[in-house]
């Protein structure tokens, strides 16, 4: 079967322009107005806005939005400002690039892969080979089978790349990486996911870098190239209308767009266009150096790596020897059963091996984050990728929160700690987003109010800063959708939830790569708690619209109308996992077709690890 991915093979990335200073004057002016609205909102709610009549509640709404303005905050200085690193053309000599001895500038490239079909790395392997390498540089590439399978072999072969497996998956990306790295030699290494589709300028674009000895590695960003580009709604109105009430059904398109947020059926089913992270966050971090390594896309010095294993192995050891032997000489025998990791074996190593990196103030280690695309990858194309994906990141990161939290580590600046703080208190948030998400819920259903009254007063405190916020963030995020991605961060919290739980528990997270060929199945399974919320949410509003309309105490209309579009909006984001879960792929004349599925994968555990 063809593969379903064929169809977009002409699809190739723009061009990222930077910020210019009239944008960032802007964005700066909004911010700073955001922020000097949003305390004068906080010093009001908690002096003069608290219910007397459920004090408990109001206290808690009130807390929640202080937590939830401050990680607004934390945003703010993770994107103030961008400070691209200046490109300089590769070196064509081993000295350029701080390295010593004679002879060419070696480059080793691994593709990783675990359970994926021939039909997707194979065209990762095909654009690896087209890559225009730099005069002086040697280029050597290596499928690195983690499934220790025989058609991977062959393709290897097939291809006249190298090929390396392993028995066992210890250590996950990272072991398989580890495995490579202790078989191979080359100065610097390209790490490739099995969908990683290089660009040919990837090499030329990225060497310069290392023009400078103390760069450690550059993070490219991730661009997805299949993602689907949906239906206008003007013809799915009237496709759906039929041919007599067509025109008439197309004249709600525009009412559709504001309804739903989308601008396209079917666009971006999964929000997975990742380029308001990669161009926004992880752009600017890097003007403090603190844009974190994602894996796929990136390029490493080895000496770095190794020295920061080196050093990692260190302070476990000296950690182990305080706390159970009385002299260090005696974790001699430890030392000997511990394997270095020059990668972390972690579900998250790309972030866990930059937290210890950028923390190590010794070494002097830089990263550099290259703002052009210079590769393509595969989007989670079904409800079971998307669920694995989301998993993964909330488990890997709340396990580094609660075992390997960078906030309390010596060496790291303190602007890089902020950032680093930034990206935990989005998943942190886990703990107080459900209450300003059920709170309208709550409100409608036992008739209390989290304020005080929804006089003039509350909205003269609320509505700046409400409306300051949105156009901060729109001038800040250079155009790309907000709205995507508080939609998903909402609609992905019960996952979150579960990830936050088992680490809580104890137990460590496991998970499987994310698939990276579609499988569409009609099962809610992955979505019934998003579905369950909605239909409370539903009944709480119903039910406040049925005591407002019997003249029960505390259904005034402003508190009806306020909690009544609060939950409406929280609805409309809780429900778009929903709608991703039952959305199918165009199944236009003349397309490859996308496999269907009988049944929904499992879901991903997490399970203890020894």
């Amino acid at each position: 079967m063809t593969p379903y991915f064929r169809r977009y093979e002409n699809r190739f990335p723009p061009q990222v322009p930077p910020h210019s200073a009239r944008q960032e004057q802007i964005w700066h002016l909004l911010a700073g107005a955001t922020i000097g609205c949003g305390i004068w909102y906080l010093l009001w709610r908690w002096t003069s806005s608290l219910n007397p009549d459920a004090m408990a509640f109001s206290v808690l709404v009130a807390s929640a939005e202080t937590l939830g303005l401050l990680g607004t905050f934390l945003f703010f200085h993770d994107i103030w400002r961008e400070g691209d690193t200046p490109q300089l053309p590769a070196p064509a000599l081993r000295a350029e690039a701080g390295l010593g001895g004679d002879g060419p500038i070696e480059v080793d490239l691994f593709i990783t892969s675990y359970d994926e079909e021939v039909e997707v790395v194979a065209p990762s392997i095909a654009a690896a080979r087209q890559l225009r390498v730099p005069e002086g540089t040697v280029l050597r590439i290596h499928l690195c089978d983690d499934g220790d399978r025989a058609e991977m072999a062959a393709l290897a072969r097939r291809e006249g790349v190298g090929y390396f497996r392993r028995d066992d998956n210890v250590g996950f990306k990272a072991g398989n990486l580890r495995n490579a790295l202790f078989r191979t030699a080359g100065d610097f290494v390209v790490i490739c996911d099995a969908d990683t589709r290089v660009l040919p300028g990837f090499l030329l674009n990225t060497m310069g870098y290392f023009r400078d000895p103390g760069v450690a590695w550059v993070q490219t960003p991730h661009w997805f190239y299949d993602i689907p580009e949906g239906t206008p709604w003007e013809d799915w109105l009237a496709r759906r209308a039929g041919r007599r009430l067509a025109r008439p059904a197309s004249r709600l398109a525009p009412l559709m767009r504001r309804l739903t947020g989308m601008d396209r059926v079917g666009a971006d089913p999964f929000r997975s266009d990742a380029m308001l992270f990669f161009d926004v966050i992880q752009r600017r971090r890097n003007r403090n150096g603190a844009s974190f390594c994602c894996g796929a896309g990136s390029i490493h010095r080895r000496d770095a790596v190794f020295q920061g294993a080196l050093g990692h192995q260190r302070r476990l050891l000296d950690r182990i020897a305080a706390r159970f032997f009385r002299r260090g000489a005696l974790a001699a025998p430890v030392l000997r059963r511990t394997p270095m990791q020059p990668y972390r074996y972690h579900v998250s190593e790309d972030i866990l091996t930059s937290i210890h990196l950028h923390s190590d103030a010794a070494s002097g280690w830089r990263s550099v984050y290259h703002p052009q695309i210079e590769c393509r990858m595969l989007s989670p194309w079904s409800i079971d990728a998307w669920s694995t994906q989301r998993l993964k990141y909330a488990g890997g990161t709340f396990d580094i929160m609660l075992r390997d939290n960078p906030l309390f580590r010596r060496g790291m600046p303190w602007r890089t700690r902020l950032h680093y703080a930034a990206t935990f208190w989005s998943y942190f948030s886990t703990l107080w987003a459900p209450v300003l998400l059920l709170a309208p819920a709550v409100a409608l259903a036992f008739g209390i109010a989290p304020v005080d009254a929804y006089s003039a007063d509350f909205f003269l405190h609320l509505m700046p800063m409400l409306v300051l916020n949105e156009l901060a963030m729109l001038a800040g995020c250079k155009g790309y959708n907000i709205h995507h991605g508080r939609a998903m961060s909402v609609a992905s919290l019960p996952l979150q939830i579960r990830a936050m739980w088992a680490v809580a528990r104890g137990r460590r997270p496991r998970f499987p790569p994310t698939p990276k060929t579609p499988v569409i199945s009609p099962s809610l399974k992955r979505v019934m708690p998003n579905v369950v919320l909605l239909g409370v949410m539903a009944g709480a509003l119903c039910w406040g619209i049925v005591q407002h309309l019997s003249g029960a105490d505390g259904y005034a209309l402003s508190m009806l109308t306020v909690n009544a579009f609060w939950l409406g909006w929280n609805m409309l984001a809780v429900g778009q996992i929903a709608l991703a879960a039952l959305w199918r792929p165009d199944t236009e004349p003349g397309a490859p077709s996308v496999p269907p599925a009988s049944a929904s994968l499992p879901a991903p555990p997490l399970t203890a690890t020894p």
